[in-house]
């Protein structure tokens, strides 16, 4: 990692956390002190990241390029039987499997897998993440005994199998049954037709020698016809010693992908399976010999979510995993960016690529919402585990615990294939060699806007959390105070919509665009027009879905379709409030006043960025006059150029060794390459016998 020397507190407390960039106060006064901001990024688990990264820096672990799909498989087994031999995998489980209960400590060791092979980390992630953790939290204490510590030590590799070809995000619809047989005390699987086929699940191609099922659970108590008690899960053995399917089973593998592939990703079928009674992952609903169904959870909707939210970290953890690509992506562009060479400027020699503003303009607001990724997936983990460890485990938590997971998974996951698509074009053709990772790594992350809940469908459960909220409120009053608070709303945009605010705006900044600056740049301005944002857009949809609610099903279906994008886009503008929101928390944790200035700026030009790029809506909903809109772009500007000599050490301060980052263009050789090439052209302008320019020859 590139270190700057430690700086002092320069400030001396004349220069506020606000002081305009441009200042010439600031030139030399202003600095990133890379080691104390290091710490800041590292978050709650700053030594178990740090252990992760020293063992993720051993090559034995990375990923090989140019090898062979089943070459690739067979590498990332072993790796993943390396891992299992640390013990380092079972941290969250109890201390009775070698774990500490440790909950977001396992995540945060977990996400920095990426920086290794993202292969190496999803399928670690199918292995103890998901096979193992269903046991762990769908089962009770008999299914831990006879399951667990197998599929702990990698003895049992596992596949999680909830996924069907014909339905992903629906699970509450999946086709596969678990049908109980009173006879035999047995549950009979079946796929009942080619859409219900278990599809996508990674062990399941090579690897795997069992199961977690998924399926709708079917049973009849004594004298009763058969009922049908939602999706459970049950533990279902796959191979033989020999590796041969059981009888019923059958499967395929999903063959080459677009990434990921040291994966054994395939598709399971069953037909006619047969699995003990207690293999029923029972702690959410229990089936007694006789077919009587028992649940601590009335509610079968209720009791599906429940299910679900326990697996909740399978989100908590790409949102992590996004975070660390898109950090790795930054640091091999913006270092590459510092030291490639290209045009020939005033000077007389070419131009460093990050001195040209569009570059800054490409790869500084990327590295701002990086930061601001970074910062909300640190939140999100303290979150998990307050809930996880049951200090402060209730159903109000654990349902804000799926909406923010929900909300940053797919927030982070997209900015990351941003990110690194931008990166890659950054880096010209070196980005586009698989020698420098950029594009291994976005080619590796695209199932991650679809993995563990496609990103639109997750921003939908958002946007219903959002207006269910609204409505909780609205509950609350009568309907004197209802009708009351609609009449101010409705007032309160059509204030906002006639000239009147615009123009007082106007009036306010005449004269003098520093005014509008210094509000712009203020934090409460910044967080009135993100809230306001959201909350306008929440209560507009509500306001049209209020029909709805004396309609038929049918209509009240068709109006809600009407509304999905708009809902999505409220979500969406959630999102980046809470990684703002984040962003803005951190900056009490910077204690050195030269980092947090150049920090509170990076901040504002992730604020302004998300301002600038919904600038119409701000306008045609009158937040933001003509003059002010103007003023946002101008001043983002502003803020590039004061932090372009600070991008190293922010991207430095991610904390990546180049047995990390494995990319040549960030290692130092192309300053080589251009220190070399700048000596040999200025001895050549040196020497008398230098070719002349045709230009310069006089006819």
């Amino acid at each position: 990692m590139t270190t700057t020397t430690p700086r002092p507190d320069r400030t001396n407390g004349r220069l506020g956390a606000t002081v305009e960039p441009g200042d010439p106060r600031l030139d030399a006064e202003t600095g990133v002190d890379v080691e104390r901001l290091h710490e800041v990024l590292l978050g709650h688990y700053p030594e178990l990241r740090r252990s992760a990264r020293a063992l993720m820096a051993d090559p034995q672990f990375h990923q090989v390029d140019g090898l062979s799909m089943a070459e690739h498989r067979e590498r990332v087994l072993a790796q993943l039987r390396a891992l299992a031999a640390t013990g380092s995998m079972n941290r969250a489980f109890p201390a009775r499997f070698g774990g500490v209960d440790d909950h977001g400590g396992s995540l945060s060791r977990f996400e920095e897998l990426v920086s290794a092979d993202p292969s190496v980390q999803i399928k670690s992630g199918v292995q103890w993440g998901l096979f193992a953790s269903a046991i762990l939290h769908l089962g009770t204490e008999r299914n831990h005994d006879e399951f667990l510590a197998d599929a702990l030590s990698l003895k049992v590799p596992g596949a999680f199998a909830m996924t069907e070809t014909g339905h992903g995000s629906d699970v509450a619809a999946i086709g596969t049954t678990a049908t109980y047989d009173p006879a035999t005390q047995e549950f009979v699987i079946d796929t009942p037709f080619r859409a219900a086929w278990k599809d996508y699940l990674g062990n399941a191609a090579l690897h795997g020698t069992a199961a977690v099922v998924f399926a709708q659970l079917i049973t009849a108590a004594p004298g009763e016809g058969p009922v049908n008690h939602g999706v459970h899960a049950l533990y279902v053995p796959l191979k033989d010693e020999h590796g041969a399917f059981l009888p019923g089973i059958g499967g395929e593998d999903d063959g080459l992908k677009g990434g990921l592939n040291g994966i054994d990703n395939g598709r399971l079928h069953f037909t006619g399976v047969r699995v003990p009674r207690t293999n029923l992952l029972n702690r959410y609903g229990d089936v007694a010999a006789d077919g009587t169904y028992t649940s601590s959870i009335a509610s079968p909707g209720r009791r599906f979510f429940t299910m679900l939210g326990t697996l909740v970290q399978g989100r908590v953890s790409l949102d992590g995993a996004a975070v660390g690509a898109a950090r790795i992506g930054l640091t091999i562009a913006v270092t590459y960016a510092n030291q490639r060479r290209q045009f020939q400027g005033a000077t007389g020699e070419e131009t460093v690529l990050l001195d040209y503003a569009e570059h800054q303009r490409r790869l500084l607001p990327l590295v701002a919402s990086a930061y601001a990724s970074g910062f909300a997936h640190e939140d999100l983990l303290a979150l998990f585990d307050d809930v996880f460890s049951g200090r402060n485990d209730t159903e109000e938590t654990r349902e804000d615990l799926e909406t923010m997971a929900a909300a940053l998974k797919a927030s982070s996951t997209w900015q990351a294939l941003r990110t690194l698509q931008t990166a890659r074009e950054a880096c010209g053709g070196a980005g586009f060699l698989a020698e420098n990772r950029i594009t291994g790594l976005r080619a590796d992350l695209d199932v991650f806007a679809t993995f563990e809940g496609d990103n639109t469908v997750l921003l939908q459960l958002v946007g219903k959390r959002l207006l269910a909220d609204y409505a909780k409120d609205m509950r609350h009053l009568d309907a004197v105070k209802v009708a009351r608070l609609v009449a101010e709303r409705a007032a309160d945009a059509a204030r906002y919509r006639t000239p009147l605010v615009r123009a007082l705006q106007t009036i306010t900044d005449v004269g003098d665009p520093r005014r509008s600056v210094g509000h712009l740049r203020d934090t409460s301005t910044q967080r009135e027009l993100l809230v306001d944002r959201v909350e306008t857009m929440v209560a507009e949809i509500a306001a049209g879905l209020r029909p709805a609610q004396k309609a038929s099903p049918a209509q009240a279906a068709a109006l809600f379709n009407q509304y999905q994008h708009q809902l999505i886009e409220a979500a969406q503008a959630h999102a980046d409030l809470v990684q703002w929101e984040s962003f803005t928390a951190a900056l009490a944790r910077i204690d050195d006043r030269g980092t947090r200035q150049v920090v509170t700026w990076l901040r504002d030009l992730f604020g302004l960025r998300l301002i600038e790029a919904h600038l119409s809506w701000y306008l045609v909903n009158g937040r933001l006059s003509a003059g002010r809109a103007r003023t946002v772009t101008s001043y983002i500007d502003r803020l590039l150029a004061r932090l372009r000599p600070h991008a190293q050490e922010l991207v430095d301060a991610f904390g990546y060794e180049q047995a990390h980052l494995r990319a040549p263009i960030a290692s130092g050789v192309e300053a080589e390459r251009q220190d070399e090439a700048r000596a040999w052209f200025k001895a050549q302008r040196a020497s008398s016998d230098a070719p002349v320019p045709e230009k310069h020859v006089r006819r």
